[in-house]
């Protein structure tokens, strides 16, 4: 007679229907107190055997989930739906296409107790030949996070992709400034278009697309006050941004900015325009106190932008496929820089917190050209 197996070293019998030895072992009990059973089959017994043996070590290294069938597919479609809670919905839509493209597409279907880290390093590298390093970036956190989430509901015990690094991408699409001649061009086709004064703005003083979208009429100020002692020039107070909860970017970000005469000569032809846009809109008006909005005073979106953009830069030389709105912004870093504008006053302008970050981000823009040193040598050294 075959000897009873000791408590805890799980049971195994033979199932006569299905024709296979099937091992069983308790690794745990419900809130209810149901009992948790982990069961595996084999066609001989010694295979039965070895499977109930690994589950065992499994339950003992801490490894045993509730639900060991879930997938990585689920797992992200699961953070996806509850994970993104306060989330701006840009940046949900844009983790869903990552996710849908990207992450389910080439691991979705592996088991989460079965991913491990080479196959995560192994789709990386794929993926750094056709993506940038920011894409690398964003792909890997998604996979991380939903693996966090799965791992904090028993899904999964261990998240190997926090083992992994993330390779270098492909270069993204590099930015470029516009030159003052170009920007001339822009300005002067601009000048019919109903953003014209947003275009102005973007080149005068480089203020961030959705900073500009989200500006009101109470944070302009067009007469300043001249009589005051130092006379306070016209202004934008720039202290909103479309971004979740309205707040700019950084601290730093929330900044007054003096207007130059041209912005100011554009934002009153923009306020004259956007009265008789009121009256034709007529009761569909939806009054938000926004300076750039729709035809019916809603806040314009990233798309709406680009496209008025591209039907300007239709009227010039250059292609409207080959220029986003952030290159005004560019481009007005580039013409201060141009002029001799120090880094310093170029940093504050933009709103960036110090020249470290105006110096990474646009360092194709500044032209940090020294002059002390050849202009010294040239009095010592004259020509003869």
């Amino acid at each position: 007679m075959t000897a009873r197996r000791s408590k805890g070293d799980g049971g195994l019998h033979w199932d006569e229907a299905r024709q296979r030895w099937i091992a069983s072992v308790t690794v745990g009990y419900t809130p209810a107190g149901k009992r948790i059973v982990k069961k595996a089959s084999g066609k001989t017994k010694t295979e039965a055997k070895g499977k109930l043996k690994e589950i065992i070590r499994d339950y003992e290294d801490g490894l045993i989930t509730k639900d060991d069938k879930a997938t990585v597919a689920q797992a992200v479609r699961d953070w996806l739906e509850f994970g993104l809670s306060g989330r701006g919905a840009s940046t949900v839509t844009t983790r869903r296409i990552l996710a849908e493209q990207h992450v389910i597409p080439e691991l979705g279907a592996r088991k989460l107790r079965e991913l491990s880290a080479d196959d995560v390093d192994k789709w990386l590298a794929k993926k750094a030949k056709v993506l940038s390093t920011d894409t690398l970036r964003k792909i890997h956190s998604i996979l991380k996070r939903s693996i966090s989430r799965a791992q904090a509901r028993d899904k999964v015990k261990r998240n190997v992709v926090m083992l992994c690094e993330i390779p270098k991408g492909q270069d993204g699409r590099p930015s470029k400034s516009l030159t003052l001649s170009q920007a001339e061009a822009v300005l002067k086709a601009a000048e019919s278009a109903v953003l014209h004064a947003y275009v102005v703005l973007s080149l005068l003083i480089g203020a961030r697309t959705e900073e500009l979208r989200a500006l009101t009429w109470s944070h302009v100020d067009l007469d300043g006050r001249p009589e005051a002692e130092p006379p306070v020039p016209p202004s934008i107070m720039v202290w909103r941004s479309v971004r979740m909860g309205g707040d700019t970017k950084t601290q730093k970000s929330r900044r007054t900015l003096a207007l130059p005469n041209r912005c100011v000569a554009a934002l009153r032809a923009h306020r004259e325009q956007q009265e008789l846009i009121k009256k034709k809109a007529g009761e569909r008006w939806q009054e938000n106190d926004l300076v750039f909005t729709s035809r019916i005073g809603t806040q314009l979106d990233a798309a709406n932008v680009r496209r008025a953009l591209r039907v300007i830069l239709k009227r010039t030389e250059l292609d409207p496929d080959e220029w986003t709105p952030r290159e005004l912004r560019h481009s007005f870093v580039s013409l201060m820089s141009d002029a001799g504008v120090a880094l310093e006053d170029i940093a504050r302008l933009v709103g960036h917190k110090g020249t470290a970050v105006t110096e990474r981000v646009y360092r194709k823009q500044l032209r940090p050209v020294l002059l002390e040193g050849a202009e010294a040598m040239d009095r010592i050294f004259k020509d003869e």
